[in-house]
């Protein structure tokens, strides 16, 4: 299903990211994002068709992927391959309201080759990754009707 992308309808946000996201069926939607498709769904215990992950499953893997790609970084520039990492990212819902995460836990395997003294450092390139800092630093959330 084709879906048009429309400009920023916020004045002064031409050059801002974009991401549009449209009704596909059921509870199925699609973002696009410069020109990705990305699905999202329900599980069918939710009145989805589990097709795709959901919302909060892609927000736990954006903070998974952006920590692997700030990891495979520090990797690289020490002169380490990237071939045995892995991110792997569980988390918890909160059990009263907002609905919300309310932990995430984040592991990364690193190789076997990295030597100790190398860890803490790559701990901390990871822990500075951009889905991180936004976590850590509340950005301003506007929702607008159209």
């Amino acid at each position: 299903m084709e879906h048009q992308v429309y400009p920023p309808v916020v004045a002064g946000l031409e050059d801002a990211k974009l991401v549009e996201v449209a009704f596909v069926a059921g509870e199925s939607y699609e973002a696009l994002v410069r020109g990705h498709r990305i699905a999202v769904d329900q599980p069918a215990g939710s009145g989805g068709n589990d097709s795709a992950p959901t919302p909060v499953e892609l927000f736990v893997a954006s903070l998974a992927t952006c920590v692997a790609f700030y990891a495979g970084g520090y990797l690289t520039r020490h002169g380490y391959g990237r071939d045995d990492l892995t991110v792997s990212a569980g988390f918890t819902l909160a059990s009263d309201h907002p609905a919300r995460v309310s932990d995430i836990r984040v592991t990364v395997r690193v190789p076997a080759s990295l030597p100790a003294k190398h860890r803490l450092a790559l701990r901390a390139v990871a822990r500075h990754c951009t889905v991180h800092n936004t976590l850590i630093s509340e950005p301003s959330i506007m929702i607008e009707l159209d």
